[in-house]
This record gives structure tokens, sequence and C-alpha cells, in this order.
């Protein structure tokens, strides 16, 4: 008999054990509130476009908005997070240095609760200073594209307002799916790698949907991710290229709906096949039909806590070209070194110091034990993507992101890096910023640092 109550008792124990922790974990996922607002960027005026060095002339006229959108997630203890995505080539680091100053003052935002990820769309404003228009090689700046990008911040910090102003009781949850026009385009040739289709290249071609509901189970807003270059077009007009058209459809599919593209690590990877409008939409047909499947689904419940860490490693640049060496190059049959020489040998003849590395921003949110997000700057190549799933694969889900909080340039992984071409050093010529091509550690660099920031959220 006391054998019996005692087993009675135990499991009366269990029983309330139980209930309180599905009530902890249901109020948990309860407890988080979201915001989310959206803006258009569209320039008013035909700026230089940005993305292709053969484009000789402004924009003419648009085909679709440029947007710049927010979502904001706040959990129980009211840690915050705001995502900003943008229809825009890049975020340059002045843009987020700004914004993240600007926020932690008015909205006392930390630093690591504000994520920017550019679509990198070749079909929008050239904005970064020095860097418009494309049409000597020197890449003269204009007073309209600085005005512009003066602008485009006091919207943004406005937006990031917004999205923080509309919080509300939401429940997260994630998904995924697959979406195939994307591929690789470093096609190996007797004369080296050449940016061509390369069906048997690396790629990452998951669909990663974090979707949104209000308490009424309404869908609020759906931020997806793909990891492809943004260039079905090189119009002459304003467009979002395929991510935008996705947006587009799947907002169509759910009225009331905001939906945010983050671009993935697809500085290796292009849209096939491109160059009409046509092809665009039908890329964003199939990206916007990926995110249908991942919403039709059950979601993997997202809990809590919300913990971000956001940090920045300095990556080396191989040996700086001496003046003589410069001096050298000024008479290359390659236009684009030339170029590159002459600006940088006019900054050593200035009496200027050349840098010797560049702070490259990460970025780690994890949301409870169910998701976990790095987000890493510059047009980084896919294998960073491959590696960290393989590497931070465990109970969470894992999502990487390119493009995030400063796009300076391409980030070759080792392996692209060793093999030369476009994304691993000839790139680097169009450059103001970047005297040399990165030093072989760069994969090892970023990658410890992701690590770093994981292991601090995970204490």
């Amino acid at each position: 008999m006391k054998h019996y109550l005692c087993s009675l008792l135990c499991a009366a124990v269990s029983l309330t054990i139980l209930a309180a922790e599905s009530r902890c974990a249901s109020s948990d996922s309860r407890a988080w509130k979201a915001g989310v607002a959206s803006v258009v960027i569209t320039p008013a005026k035909e700026l230089w476009m940005a993305g292709y060095a053969s484009r000789n002339k402004p924009a003419q006229g648009k085909e679709t908005d440029l947007y710049g959108k927010a979502l904001a997630l706040e959990d129980a203890r009211g840690t915050r997070l705001v995502v900003v995505t943008l229809d825009l080539i890049g975020v340059p680091r002045v843009l987020r240095k700004n914004l993240e100053k600007r926020c932690g003052a008015a909205y006392t935002l930390p630093p690591e609760g504000l994520l920017l990820n550019a679509s990198h769309t070749h079909s929008g404003p050239e904005f970064r200073v020095g860097r418009a228009p494309w049409d000597d090689g020197n890449l003269k700046p204009t007073r309209d594209s600085e005005a512009y990008g003066e602008r485009l911040e006091g919207q943004l910090f406005k937006l990031i307002g917004e999205a923080l102003d509309h919080l509300s009781p939401a429940k997260p949850g994630y998904t995924h799916a697959r979406a195939g026009f994307a591929m690789n385009r470093r096609l190996p040739t007797p004369k080296g790698y050449q940016n061509s289709p390369n069906p048997d290249g690396p790629v990452d071609q998951s669909v990663p949907v974090l979707r949104v509901e209000g308490e009424d189970g309404t869908l609020r807003a759906v931020l997806f991710g793909y990891a492809c270059h943004n260039t079905s077009l090189s119009l002459y007009k304003w467009n979002a290229d395929y991510a935008g058209y996705a947006q587009v459809f799947v907002q169509a599919n759910h009225p009331g709906t905001v939906a945010l593209f983050l671009m993935g690590c697809g500085g290796d990877q292009n849209p096939y096949p491109r160059q009409t409008v046509e092809l665009s939409q039908q890329h964003g047909r199939a990206l916007a039909n990926a995110v249908e499947t991942a919403l039709s689904v059950a979601p993997r419940k997202v809990s809590g806590p919300l913990r971000s860490a956001y940090g920045e490693v300095d990556l080396d640049y191989e040996t700086i070209p001496t003046r003589e060496e410069f001096r050298r190059r000024l008479d290359s049959k390659n236009k684009t070194e030339a170029d590159h020489a002459k600006r940088f040998l006019s900054r050593l003849e200035a009496g200027e110091k050349l840098p010797t590395t560049y702070p490259c921003p990460v970025q780690v949110v994890r949301l409870g034990e169910d998701l976990v997000l790095a987000a890493i700057g510059g047009e980084t190549c896919v294998d960073y993507s491959l590696r960290l799933k393989r590497e931070l694969a465990g109970k969470a889900a894992v999502w990487v992101a390119g493009y995030s909080n400063d796009v300076m340039g391409y980030i070759p992984s080792r392996r692209v890096r060793a093999e030369g071409g476009y994304e691993a050093t000839e790139a680097m010529r169009y450059s103001r910023t970047h005297p040399a091509p990165w030093a072989p550690t760069l994969e090892e660099r970023i990658i410890g640092k992701v690590h770093e920031l994981d292991s601090g959220l995970s204490r």
C-alpha cells in the first residue's frame, strides 16, 4: 500500500512539474511581440545605378519600387531585435554606424539589436560616397547620390521606430523549403575561373522562412532568405529584381502581410537564366512558391529567450603594393588595374598611410534553442553558409546571411581565394577602399568570430 501511495504521489508531482513546464513554455511562446513597417526608398531623381561597370548613363525611370522594411521582435524579458531589409546594392559602413548610434540614443536599441541586410539588386541606385558614376573608371561621387544616402538614413531611422512602435503579441515559427534557380557562377576553364554557369559548383538552394502570426493566427510578416545574386536584370530602370518580385507575390497571396527578403551567402551564385524582366519574374515566382511551400507545413515553434551578439573582425590584406609597384601598374593593359593603381598612388603621394586591415561585421542571433542566425558582412560566398550549417548544427535550425551591416566587397572563402578569379581578387580593383586583395586567412577569421560570439550567447 505504501508503495502504491508513493507511486501515486510521484506521478502527481511529475504531472505537476510537466504542467508547470508546459505553462512556462506556452507563456514564453505567447510572450513574444512583433512589429513590422515598410517604406518606399525609390530615388526621386534619375541617379547613377549600382552593380555594373558597363553602365554609361543614369537610370531612366522605374520598373518596380524599391523598399526598406523592418521586422522588430521582442521576447518576454524585453530584449529586442530589429531586422531591416533593403532593396539596395549594399549597406555602407557609415550608414550602419550612424543608425546604430541614433537608434541607441532614441530607442535604447543596442548595437546587437540592429541587423541591416541588402538584397544586392543591381537595378538600384549607387549612393555610396565615392562610388558613382562609373563612366571614367574613377568612381566620382555625385551630390545627388550623396543626398539620397543622407535621406535614406533618415527614412530608415524612422522606419525602425515605427516597427518598434507597432510591437504587439505575436507567435513566431520557423520552416524552410527549396528553390532551384540559383547556380554557382564560377566555371573552371583552361584560362582560369570564368563568370559562367557551373552546374557542378557548390550551392545553397534552401529557403529559410520565419513566419510571424498575431494572437488570432493572422499572418503578419514573413522573413525569408535565399543565397543568390540579384542580377536577373541589367536595365536602366529601378527594379528590386527577383527578390522584389518574390516579396510582391507573397504579399499578394497574403493580403495585409509584409514580406521581407534576407540575402544569403550568394557572392558566387547567379540566377539562371537571366537578362529579361520576364525571367526575373519567373525566379521571383519560384522563390515565392518555395515560401508558400514552407508556409503550408506546421512550423517549428520559436521559443525565447532572444539573444544576440555583434562584433567586428579585422581582415588582413595580402602584401600592400609599394609606391613603385603602383607606378608600374599605371601602364597595365587592364584598365581597372591601372585605375586602381592611380587611385592608391595618389593617396600615397598625398602623404596618406594605406590601411593594412578592414573591420568585417559579424552578428549572431539565437531565438531560444530553435533558431540561430549568423549574419556576415560583405558579398559572402556560399562556402560560409555550407560550413556554418555543419558547424553550428544541433537542436537549432541554422540560417546564414551575407550582405549584412556593411557590404565592403567580396568575401571569398579559402577555396575561392586559392582558385582565383573575380570574387577572389579581381573585383578588388574597382575599390577605393581596399589597396589589395584579402589575405587567405579571412575565412578562418570570420568563422572563428561567429563561433566566439555564439559561444558567448550559449553560456
